[in-house]
């Protein structure tokens, strides 16, 4: 009877569209695709109660690593458009490249994100959840995700269009509810989805919610809209879809009965929630209205603060709108930037690290004294491998409660001199790189061969080709020194050119090799997503982490592999600012004066990839002095290093992250 009255309970909170009853099969008894119903009943609740000051995190992509964390489980078959894809390698063993592809036996990760932002955003709602806050996050249903990255010889990267299955995908439920938003030359109706985000006990979730256009009573242009995440080459869609993302979000939540006290805005995409919450305010009634709204930045980079012309905004939305935004964020050359109107509309504006602080107070000096800084982190429990979960278990005596507080991890300190902890950390990396090396079985890969890896978003501040600067150089390293294994991944918006020119640059060079590959192996990998950061920032023995200073605000990827005792080689930027002190593996390269942004469109190439062949050089000499073909020197300095990224992983998570969000930014006890 509890079990009925649970069902039914759920059913009267949440209005699934089960128009063949086919989610029945999933929904039943005190089940939700195989997680507990009741966490979700008590949700729902705690959102509807006037007592609680709910939370709602707007951000236009999310990736919730739903392929590998809290998967959710369906009775359905799998629909062979929501499992990963073949992808291809390219590298300089083309034998293997011609005859071999990849074949991951999973399902994707929902595809609602491009890259580190959406990472983050997903690391968040997940860590909301730990700490069951009456939070909702709002997003969009992307159609056809972001792109499918092809590598054509000769052509670099090819985009495909991808098509998933949300009906089917476990977890993913639509609704009954439906929303329309009035725009200047037509209504826009929008189907709301949900999926609930988990905390890692499975006690509690946060609902996310997902806009989708994609409904019959919609015009083709407007069905478009949630089509394809990030299209910047039509400013029509580009501006509707940040329109979409404030409006249909404020509109979502009304129709849902949230109570909502705090409204955060993951960039500036989001910012359109503050112009519909202020149609008809008085300006005193405006003022207390900024004091629900926070922002937080997540770029220097020029093209990543969105701007549109007024004339442009004019043939969308209605002369109440436009004044808000001409108001709020009309910047000095007459175009509405969407990043001052977030800082102008805030009661409280974050950087995401202290150097990213900086750099805004030098873009912004009119906001410096309100800007603040909160780095980003990443959810430990997403990230951390189970090798290394295990191996802190090993040791209940140093974290005792690993499992509900991991920034524990700072005491991985008190077991340097510890012989047992120091074997069996390496123990476990090799575990890890075993496992990287029988998924590229095919490409020979050697677990005791020094393995470092690039993958991240493709995009000239970053430098993806850095490494592969001077081969001749990279050769005799691999000859003189030790045998490489160089890694690279990621994908280039397809409209970025000058990141398309990298991912051609990258696949022309490994073309050209001709060096023995049994000392010296470059693999490219298709499709860098979410399973495949997981794997090879907890597998590779180094992270190579070279954007331009200062122009990476924050970086995540080096704070996930540090959780997993990979050592770094970085410049100093973003996070990495934040631990110099730490000895965790090698800084080199250009910094930006203080005080100064710099120039994004001087990379520092020829000096940079110079330093960077010398830390390259001593580290891998280091390597193999601690690792002679399999016998390993326990008291090496490597594995002193690999302690202190464990340590350091203590505070770059999102426990350390929410803690300042609730205390600084959300003021929440």
């Amino acid at each position: 009877m509890a079990q009925r009255n649970l069902i039914n309970e759920f059913y009267s909170l949440v209005e699934v569209d089960d128009y063949d009853g086919h989610y029945a099969k999933d929904i039943k008894d005190n089940s939700y695709f195989g997680m507990p119903l009741e966490s979700i009943v008590a949700a729902e609740k705690r959102l509807r109660s006037a007592g609680q000051r709910g939370i709602a995190y707007f951000s236009m992509e999310y990736g919730l690593a739903t392929s590998c964390y809290n998967k959710l489980s369906s009775q359905l078959p799998l629909n062979p458009k929501n499992s990963l894809p073949e992808n291809a390698v390219f590298s300089n063993f083309r034998v293997a490249d011609y005859f071999f592809v990849l074949h991951p036996d999973n399902i994707i990760d929902m595809p609602i994100y491009s890259g580190g932002l959406g990472v983050l955003a997903g690391d968040t709602v997940k860590t909301m959840a730990d700490y069951k806050l009456p939070a909702a996050g709002i997003g969009i249903l992307w159609n056809s995700g972001y792109f499918r990255q092809k590598f054509w010889f000769k052509y670099g990267q090819a985009p495909e269009k991808m098509r998933w299955d949300p009906y089917t995908y476990p977890g993913l439920i639509p609704l009954k509810n439906r929303i329309k938003i009035s725009l200047k030359p037509e209504d826009v109706y929008l189907r709301l989805w949900k999926y609930y985000v988990y905390s890692h006990k499975h006690d509690a979730v946060v609902p996310l919610v997902l806009l989708d256009s994609n409904v019959e009573s919609n015009s083709q242009r407007a069905k478009d809209l949630t089509d394809q995440l990030y299209r910047s080459d039509n400013v029509f869609l580009k501006l509707l879809q940040r329109v979409m993302l404030g409006f249909g979000g404020i509109s979502a939540l009304s129709e849902l009965g949230y109570h909502i006290d705090t409204y955060h805005l993951n960039e500036g995409h989001a910012v359109f929630a503050f112009v519909a919450k202020a149609r008809g305010l008085a300006n005193d009634e405006l003022e207390k209205l900024k004091k629900q709204f926070v922002y937080t930045c997540h770029t220097p980079v020029e093209a990543g603060h969105d701007k549109f012309s007024f004339d442009d905004l004019n043939k969308v939305l209605k002369k109440e709108d436009t004044d808000i935004i001409e108001k709020f964020g009309k910047e000095h050359s007459g175009l509405a930037n969407l990043t001052l109107l977030s800082m102008n509309i805030s009661s409280a504006i974050n950087a995401v690290s202290h150097n990213h602080q900086k750099v805004m107070h030098i873009q912004f000096p009119k906001y410096k004294d309100r800007i603040q800084y909160v780095t980003n982190g990443v959810h430990p429990y997403t990230w951390v491998s189970q090798k290394f979960s295990e191996l802190f278990e090993k040791f209940p005596e140093t974290f005792p409660d690993f499992k509900n507080n991991p920034m524990i991890l700072s005491r991985a300190v008190e077991l340097k001199n510890n012989p047992d902890f120091r074997a069996q950390l390496w123990q476990a990396h090799q575990s890890n790189k075993a496992e990287l090396c029988n998924f590229l079985d095919k490409w020979r890969l050697d677990k005791d061969a020094f393995t470092i890896c690039w993958a991240r978003r493709i995009a000239a501040y970053k430098r993806p080709s850095l490494i592969l600067h001077d081969i001749s150089r990279l050769a005799r390293i691999a000859r003189e020194v030790g045998p490489l294994q160089i890694i690279l991944a990621g994908k280039a918006h397809p409209n970025d050119n000058l990141g398309f020119t990298y991912v051609n640059e990258t696949l022309d060079k490994v073309d050209k090799l001709n060096e023995d590959y049994s000392k010296f192996k470059v693999i490219v990998l298709e499709n860098y997503d979410i399973s495949l950061g997981k794997l090879l920032t907890s597998c590779v023995d180094v992270w190579l982490n070279n954007p331009l200073p200062p122009f990476e605000a924050s970086g995540t990827s080096g704070m996930k592999a540090i959780l997993n005792g990979v050592l770094q080689m970085t410049t100093v930027d973003g996070w990495v600012a934040e631990v110099t002190d730490k000895k965790m593996g090698a800084f080199f390269g250009y910094r930006n004066s203080e005080g100064s942004v710099g120039n994004e469109s001087d990379l520092h190439m020829n000096d940079d990839s110079e330093e960077l062949y010398r830390a390259l050089e001593t580290m891998v000499s280091l390597y193999y002095k601690t690792n002679q073909a399999g016998k390993v020197n326990n008291s090496s300095e490597w594995i002193d290093m690999m302690i202190e990224c464990i340590c350091t992983a203590a505070r770059f998570n999102t426990y350390r992250m929410l803690d300042q969000y609730k205390k600084e930014i959300w003021h929440i006890s």
